[in-house]
Protein backbone atom coordinates (compact mmCIF):
# COMPACT_ATOMS: atom_id res chain seq x y z
CA UNK A 1 0.00 0.00 0.00
CA UNK A 2 1.32 3.52 -0.91
CA UNK A 3 -0.36 6.53 1.63
CA UNK A 4 0.86 9.26 -0.69
CA UNK A 5 -1.53 9.18 -3.70
CA UNK A 6 -4.45 10.81 -2.96
CA UNK A 7 -7.67 8.12 -2.85
CA UNK A 8 -10.39 10.41 -1.04
CA UNK A 9 -12.74 9.75 -5.01
CA UNK A 10 -12.66 6.38 -4.03
CA UNK A 11 -15.32 7.02 -1.54
CA UNK A 12 -16.35 10.32 -2.19
CA UNK A 13 -19.31 8.77 -4.24
CA UNK A 14 -21.25 5.24 -4.81
CA UNK A 15 -20.04 4.17 -8.42
CA UNK A 16 -22.42 2.47 -10.78
CA UNK A 17 -21.40 -0.78 -11.53
CA UNK A 18 -20.90 -1.19 -15.44
CA UNK A 19 -22.59 2.04 -15.67
CA UNK A 20 -26.22 2.64 -14.74
CA UNK A 21 -27.36 0.31 -16.78
CA UNK A 22 -31.35 -1.24 -17.32
CA UNK A 23 -34.15 0.47 -18.41
CA UNK A 24 -32.65 0.24 -22.44
CA UNK A 25 -28.80 0.96 -21.67
CA UNK A 26 -26.43 -1.14 -22.40
CA UNK A 27 -24.10 -2.14 -19.62
CA UNK A 28 -20.66 -0.79 -19.79
CA UNK A 29 -22.10 1.26 -22.74
CA UNK A 30 -22.12 5.16 -23.09
CA UNK A 31 -25.45 5.93 -22.78
CA UNK A 32 -24.94 3.78 -18.95
CA UNK A 33 -22.02 5.89 -18.35
CA UNK A 34 -24.23 9.36 -19.38
CA UNK A 35 -26.85 8.20 -17.04
CA UNK A 36 -24.69 7.56 -14.17
CA UNK A 37 -23.04 10.79 -14.27
CA UNK A 38 -26.55 12.66 -14.64
CA UNK A 39 -27.47 10.65 -11.35
CA UNK A 40 -24.10 11.91 -9.70
CA UNK A 41 -22.89 8.61 -9.23
CA UNK A 42 -18.99 7.39 -10.10
CA UNK A 43 -18.54 4.55 -12.89
CA UNK A 44 -16.99 1.42 -12.96
CA UNK A 45 -16.43 -0.55 -16.00
CA UNK A 46 -14.52 -3.35 -17.41
CA UNK A 47 -11.76 -3.18 -20.10
CA UNK A 48 -10.24 -5.62 -23.02
CA UNK A 49 -7.79 -5.31 -25.44
CA UNK A 50 -7.91 -5.46 -29.01
CA UNK A 51 -6.06 -7.90 -31.11
CA UNK A 52 -4.33 -4.79 -32.28
CA UNK A 53 -3.74 -3.17 -28.42
CA UNK A 54 -6.40 -0.90 -27.84
CA UNK A 55 -8.19 -0.71 -24.82
CA UNK A 56 -12.08 -1.88 -24.90
CA UNK A 57 -14.82 -1.50 -22.56
CA UNK A 58 -16.33 -4.76 -22.33
CA UNK A 59 -17.36 -7.43 -19.62
CA UNK A 60 -17.29 -10.73 -21.01
CA UNK A 61 -14.09 -12.13 -23.24
CA UNK A 62 -16.41 -13.19 -26.33
CA UNK A 63 -18.95 -10.89 -27.81
CA UNK A 64 -21.56 -13.25 -27.89
CA UNK A 65 -24.38 -12.59 -24.93
CA UNK A 66 -23.49 -8.55 -25.40
CA UNK A 67 -23.27 -8.19 -29.10
CA UNK A 68 -24.76 -11.28 -30.76
CA UNK A 69 -21.56 -12.21 -32.82
CA UNK A 70 -18.89 -15.16 -32.23
CA UNK A 71 -15.72 -14.64 -31.09
CA UNK A 72 -13.01 -13.25 -28.81
CA UNK A 73 -12.53 -9.55 -27.92
CA UNK A 74 -8.75 -10.14 -28.16
CA UNK A 75 -9.33 -11.91 -31.12
CA UNK A 76 -10.71 -8.94 -32.91
CA UNK A 77 -8.94 -6.07 -33.79
CA UNK A 78 -10.38 -2.27 -33.39
CA UNK A 79 -11.88 -1.90 -36.56
CA UNK A 80 -14.03 -5.24 -36.48
CA UNK A 81 -14.96 -4.30 -32.59
CA UNK A 82 -15.89 -0.78 -33.90
CA UNK A 83 -18.38 -2.17 -35.81
CA UNK A 84 -20.15 -4.35 -33.25
CA UNK A 85 -23.11 -2.99 -31.49
CA UNK A 86 -24.55 -3.69 -27.76
CA UNK A 87 -28.07 -4.39 -27.43
CA UNK A 88 -29.18 -0.68 -27.15
CA UNK A 89 -27.47 -0.17 -30.19
CA UNK A 90 -24.70 1.67 -29.43
CA UNK A 91 -20.75 0.99 -30.16
CA UNK A 92 -18.65 -0.74 -27.64
CA UNK A 93 -16.50 1.97 -26.15
CA UNK A 94 -13.01 2.52 -26.49
CA UNK A 95 -11.53 3.49 -22.92
CA UNK A 96 -10.12 6.55 -24.41
CA UNK A 97 -14.67 7.64 -25.29
CA UNK A 98 -15.26 6.81 -21.74
CA UNK A 99 -12.54 9.09 -20.36
CA UNK A 100 -13.45 11.72 -22.10
CA UNK A 101 -17.02 11.26 -21.72
CA UNK A 102 -15.55 11.68 -17.45
CA UNK A 103 -13.38 15.16 -18.35
CA UNK A 104 -11.71 14.20 -15.94
CA UNK A 105 -14.76 14.87 -13.21
CA UNK A 106 -16.81 11.58 -12.91
CA UNK A 107 -14.41 9.04 -10.65
CA UNK A 108 -13.58 6.20 -13.05
CA UNK A 109 -13.03 2.42 -11.47
CA UNK A 110 -11.33 0.47 -14.57
CA UNK A 111 -11.46 -3.04 -13.77
CA UNK A 112 -8.71 -4.71 -15.94
CA UNK A 113 -9.14 -8.25 -17.29
CA UNK A 114 -6.75 -10.61 -17.99
CA UNK A 115 -7.86 -14.44 -18.20
CA UNK A 116 -4.68 -15.65 -17.70
CA UNK A 117 -3.06 -13.97 -20.21
CA UNK A 118 0.06 -11.87 -20.16
CA UNK A 119 -0.74 -8.38 -18.58
CA UNK A 120 1.82 -6.20 -20.30
CA UNK A 121 -0.64 -5.92 -23.40
CA UNK A 122 -3.53 -4.49 -22.06
CA UNK A 123 -1.63 -2.61 -19.06
CA UNK A 124 -0.01 -0.42 -22.04
CA UNK A 125 -3.32 0.15 -24.00
CA UNK A 126 -4.65 1.05 -20.47
CA UNK A 127 -1.85 3.41 -19.58
CA UNK A 128 -1.71 4.94 -22.58
CA UNK A 129 -5.13 6.11 -22.49
CA UNK A 130 -4.69 7.12 -18.41
CA UNK A 131 -1.75 9.17 -19.85
CA UNK A 132 -4.22 11.86 -21.31
CA UNK A 133 -5.94 12.41 -18.10
CA UNK A 134 -2.86 12.40 -15.77
CA UNK A 135 -5.62 14.37 -13.17
CA UNK A 136 -8.28 12.74 -13.27
CA UNK A 137 -9.95 10.98 -10.40
CA UNK A 138 -9.14 7.43 -11.84
CA UNK A 139 -7.93 3.42 -10.56
CA UNK A 140 -7.78 0.92 -12.05
CA UNK A 141 -8.31 -2.46 -10.26
CA UNK A 142 -7.89 -6.55 -10.97
CA UNK A 143 -8.04 -9.72 -9.62
CA UNK A 144 -4.73 -10.94 -10.79
CA UNK A 145 -2.21 -9.03 -8.72
CA UNK A 146 0.26 -9.14 -11.82
CA UNK A 147 -2.02 -6.09 -13.45
CA UNK A 148 -1.22 -4.25 -10.07
CA UNK A 149 2.61 -5.24 -10.27
CA UNK A 150 2.93 -3.73 -13.44
CA UNK A 151 1.33 -0.23 -12.62
CA UNK A 152 3.30 -0.26 -9.94
CA UNK A 153 6.28 -0.61 -11.55
CA UNK A 154 5.76 1.57 -14.59
CA UNK A 155 2.81 4.05 -13.15
CA UNK A 156 3.66 4.24 -9.86
CA UNK A 157 1.18 7.58 -9.21
CA UNK A 158 -1.53 5.05 -10.34
CA UNK A 159 -4.06 4.55 -8.05
CA UNK A 160 -4.56 0.62 -7.87
CA UNK A 161 -6.70 -2.03 -6.32
CA UNK A 162 -7.33 -5.57 -5.83
CA UNK A 163 -10.39 -7.13 -6.27
CA UNK A 164 -10.94 -10.11 -3.79
CA UNK A 165 -14.14 -13.31 -3.74
CA UNK A 166 -13.87 -15.39 -1.35
CA UNK A 167 -16.56 -17.58 -3.21
CA UNK A 168 -16.02 -21.10 -3.85
CA UNK A 169 -12.51 -21.18 -2.14
CA UNK A 170 -11.82 -22.78 1.26
CA UNK A 171 -10.11 -20.49 4.07
CA UNK A 172 -6.82 -21.79 3.59
CA UNK A 173 -6.82 -21.36 -0.28
CA UNK A 174 -8.55 -17.39 0.21
CA UNK A 175 -5.79 -16.78 2.97
CA UNK A 176 -2.76 -17.81 0.90
CA UNK A 177 -4.42 -16.54 -2.32
CA UNK A 178 -5.19 -13.08 -0.47
CA UNK A 179 -1.43 -12.71 1.18
CA UNK A 180 -0.14 -13.68 -1.94
CA UNK A 181 -1.68 -11.29 -3.77
CA UNK A 182 -1.42 -8.25 -1.50
CA UNK A 183 2.50 -9.26 -1.91
CA UNK A 184 2.94 -8.99 -5.67
CA UNK A 185 -0.07 -6.15 -6.15
CA UNK A 186 0.81 -3.44 -3.33
CA UNK A 187 -2.60 -1.72 -3.37
CA UNK A 188 -4.15 1.26 -2.43
CA UNK A 189 -7.56 -0.14 -1.63
CA UNK A 190 -9.92 -3.39 -2.04
CA UNK A 191 -12.88 -4.20 -3.45
CA UNK A 192 -14.43 -6.97 -1.86
CA UNK A 193 -17.69 -8.72 -2.84
CA UNK A 194 -20.42 -7.87 -0.83
CA UNK A 195 -21.20 -12.01 -0.20
CA UNK A 196 -17.84 -11.91 2.16
CA UNK A 197 -18.68 -9.22 4.58
CA UNK A 198 -17.91 -8.91 7.08
CA UNK A 199 -14.50 -9.87 6.83
CA UNK A 200 -11.21 -10.06 9.01
CA UNK A 201 -8.96 -9.52 6.15
CA UNK A 202 -11.00 -6.57 4.70
CA UNK A 203 -11.38 -4.73 8.29
CA UNK A 204 -6.87 -5.10 8.79
CA UNK A 205 -6.79 -3.53 5.76
CA UNK A 206 -9.55 -0.66 7.04
CA UNK A 207 -7.49 -0.47 10.30
CA UNK A 208 -4.41 0.04 7.79
CA UNK A 209 -5.99 2.78 6.37
CA UNK A 210 -6.80 1.12 3.24
CA UNK A 211 -9.86 2.11 1.63
CA UNK A 212 -12.64 -1.04 0.94
CA UNK A 213 -15.31 -0.88 -1.24
CA UNK A 214 -17.91 -3.31 -1.97
CA UNK A 215 -19.51 -5.20 -5.19
CA UNK A 216 -22.02 -5.86 -5.99
CA UNK A 217 -24.86 -3.82 -4.44
CA UNK A 218 -28.31 -4.90 -5.44
CA UNK A 219 -30.60 -4.48 -2.66
CA UNK A 220 -31.08 -2.56 0.70
CA UNK A 221 -29.70 -5.19 2.47
CA UNK A 222 -26.38 -5.71 0.72
CA UNK A 223 -26.25 -1.85 1.44
CA UNK A 224 -26.46 -2.05 4.99
CA UNK A 225 -24.11 -4.71 5.06
CA UNK A 226 -21.56 -2.34 2.99
CA UNK A 227 -22.71 0.24 5.26
CA UNK A 228 -21.10 -1.58 8.50
CA UNK A 229 -17.98 -3.25 7.01
CA UNK A 230 -16.69 -1.49 3.73
CA UNK A 231 -16.39 2.85 2.96
CA UNK A 232 -18.41 2.74 -0.25
CA UNK A 233 -20.00 0.51 -2.83
CA UNK A 234 -20.08 -0.58 -6.62
CA UNK A 235 -23.54 -1.40 -7.02
CA UNK A 236 -26.62 -1.98 -9.00
CA UNK A 237 -29.42 -0.11 -7.24
CA UNK A 238 -32.01 1.10 -8.92
CA UNK A 239 -31.28 -0.17 -11.90
CA UNK A 240 -33.77 -1.00 -14.51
Amino acid sequence: MSGRLDTNFLTARPFAHRGWHGDGASENGMAAFRAAIAAGHGIECDVRMSRDGVAYVFHDSDLHRMAGRQGAIADQDAAQLDRARLPDGGAVPRLSDVLALCRGMTPLLVEIKTDGRPVAGVATAVARDLDAWPDAPVAIMAFNPLVLRWFAGHRPRQVRGLVVSQQNKGPMRGWVERTLALWLGRPDFLACDIRDLPSPFAERARRRGMPVLSWTVRSPADQARAARHADQIIHELGHG
